[in-house]
């Protein structure tokens, strides 16, 4: 792709929507942003919002201003979209008129929008040692595969999309370890991993032998329902089964979900000793930050434990 910014891509601006000259600007823009791929793909959609809002208001291109993106940011939230998508379609607009007037195309009119306020999310919580064996005995007397489903979301710290894409043939080794090889988003990256112990293997290897001849390019979890019977297993499929045991050991709420077997994961290994380097590696951050968060939970435990508080009533 010519990146050059040519004379005509200020025409995009200069008058009314030309799809094709609007297009020709998106890839421009895109093209001198060092961002993912998939970060690329994402701006494309918004910045598309963004001018099918310009054309279906009938502004003038040349004639949008502050107020008109200030306008734009109002009704994004009158359709109903959250918080963090609004912000996210401001980011990509705030960045376009950035690019814009360092290049001399048009003044940037976005200075200073401020992307919204985002709610305090609900942090899903890590299970306590005991919950989490409470949860491993209620699906001992379940199904094979809702067994081998949970304790493996348990013991490693995989994602339920993970599970949903895990092939049997992804079960294979590393040196001596037995490991699970994690498909990648595209299914054509295989490059991440999760140690198998026995304890996390051993149901696999049951659940897969209740199933009989099987294929090593099928599916390491499949539907048993009528309509799906033996094909992939879903990932809201996958949610259900780990809610359904959250609920019966007496967690029904939403800061729990199959999400917090994660979460128990990364709380498990800092809980047994383990640094927060080995629980990054384990659940494949790829930014320190993301993990560091779970030692709030191991903080506020030892807070409990060793109340200051306790200490003043030894004395007095």
């Amino acid at each position: 792709m010519n990146t050059k910014i040519q004379k005509s891509d200020t025409n995009a601006i200069a008058t009314k929507m030309d799809a094709k000259k609007v297009e020709l600007l998106i890839d421009n823009f895109l093209s001198s942003q060092d961002i993912r791929e998939s970060s690329k793909q994402l701006y494309r959609r918004t910045l598309r919002q963004y001018f099918n809002w310009v054309n279906k208001k009938g502004y003038d291109l040349s004639k949008v201003a502050r107020p008109q993106i200030l306008e734009y940011k109002e009704d994004l939230f009158k359709e109903g979209l959250s918080s963090l998508t609004v912000g996210s379609y401001i980011t990509a607009v705030r960045r376009l008129y950035d690019w814009l007037e360092a290049n001399k195309i048009y003044p940037n009119i976005a200075r200073g929008i401020k992307t919204p306020y985002r709610k305090k999310q609900f942090r899903k919580q890590a299970l306590t040692p005991e919950q989490a064996t409470e949860l491993l005995e209620y699906y001992k007397g379940k199904a094979l595969r809702d067994f081998a489903i949970v304790n493996l979301l348990l013991r490693t710290g995989l994602r339920t999309i993970e599970v949903s894409r895990a092939n049997i043939e992804d079960i294979t080794f590393k040196g001596n370890q037995r490991v699970l090889v994690i498909q990648g988003k595209g299914r054509d990256e295989k490059d991440d991993f999760v140690i198998l112990t026995d304890s996390a293997y051993k149901p696999i290897a049951r659940y897969l032998k209740s199933r009989g001849k099987v294929n090593s390019g099928e599916p390491l979890f499949v539907s048993n329902s009528n309509n799906n019977k033996g094909k992939r297993l879903s990932t809201r499929t996958i949610s259900f089964i780990a809610k359904e045991g959250l609920k019966a050991i007496g967690l029904d709420s939403r800061v729990f979900t199959a999400h917090s077997l994660r979460h128990t994961t990364a709380v498990s290994i800092l809980r047994a000793g383990g640094s927060l380097e080995t629980a990054q590696s384990t659940l494949r951050h790829t930014n320190p930050a993301t993990t560091q968060i779970y030692t709030a939970t191991i903080k506020e435990e030892m807070r409990l434990q060793n109340s200051g508080e306790a200490l003043i009533d030894k004395i007095f």
